[in-house]
């Protein structure tokens, strides 16, 4: 797929918490606009930025080029006035797509963080190309609290196929987490949101993370499943045979399923539980 991608010059890098992230986190932070991996389900295809965009989703994306030294120089700004900063990056695209290996924005942003650390980092991606900052993210968890959030919302690449083509393997993605984790770094499987996985899920996950996060398309897309619903998402669903994954109440029963084999304490669920205290 071709990927129409420019150069920009954003006027702030962070972005106050509201919303869906207004739980705990201070800031989102988006090294990139737009996203390559360009996931069917993805919330963000029904906001303004993507909406009015003119250009389909996942066939766009701006480079925020001078992200590491507007982070800076804002964090120094709210430094002045001690208040608390907890970082949630990224909320409308994925920090570690395809165009990070080139640009190196987020590389960049994290080696900034290094002089001027957040209190809270939470590193949301569904990339293995997270593994290449395993130095840096060594050091700023000295500095900060940090946690790396891997998104694997099934373990069936069949699944993964329908709804997300362009995304990383699910086998890569979970080498990846391993390695995060095997380094000594926080880590998180975020189901999000939750597809059609086999029972065997929780014991694929065992020995990665630390946390799990159990999020669903009619929870967690920021409008109780009004968005999801508008990207046709039940349809999808209904056409692969699907439909009794759709449900309201589906993270109740993910929830209890994944209690079976992990303590409750490391078992989260949207959204007031969004944030890790």
């Amino acid at each position: 797929m071709e990927i129409n991608t420019k150069e920009t010059f954003a006027k702030k890098i962070l972005t106050a918490a509201n919303g869906y992230l207004d739980v705990g986190f201070t800031h989102s932070l988006n090294p990139y606009s737009g996203c390559a991996f360009s996931c069917r389900y993805c919330y963000v295809r029904e906001m303004p930025m993507q909406r009015f965009k003119g250009i389909p989703w996942g066939e766009w994306l701006d480079i925020k080029t001078n992200a590491a030294e507007n982070y800076r120089n804002e964090m120094i700004k709210i430094r002045k006035n001690n208040k608390p900063v907890n970082i949630f990056m990224s909320s409308a695209t994925d920090p570690y797509q395809p165009m990070e290996r080139k640009a190196g924005i987020t590389r960049a942003i994290l080696e900034e963080m290094l002089e001027n650390p957040p209190d809270f980092l939470q590193i949301q991606t569904r990339s293995p190309l997270i593994t290449r900052d395993i130095d840096l993210l060594l050091k700023l968890k000295d500095k900060c609290n940090t946690l790396v959030s891997m998104t694997i919302e099934t373990d069936r690449e069949d699944v993964k196929q329908i709804f997300a083509p362009y995304a990383p393997g699910i086998k890569l993605r979970l080498k990846a987490l391993k390695e995060v984790h095997d380094a000594g770094i926080s880590t998180q499987a975020s189901i999000s949101p939750v597809l059609p996985f086999t029972p065997d899920f929780p014991k694929v996950l065992d020995s990665r993370v630390d946390h799990i996060w159990i999020d669903t398309l009619s929870i967690g897309d920021g409008l109780m499943g009004k968005r999801s619903a508008r990207l046709g998402m039940p349809a999808v669903f209904e056409e692969h045979g699907l439909s009794d994954w759709y449900q309201k109440n589906l993270h109740v029963r993910v929830e209890n399923f994944f209690k079976k084999y992990f303590p409750s304490e490391m078992i989260r669920v949207s959204k007031s539980e969004a944030f890790l205290k």
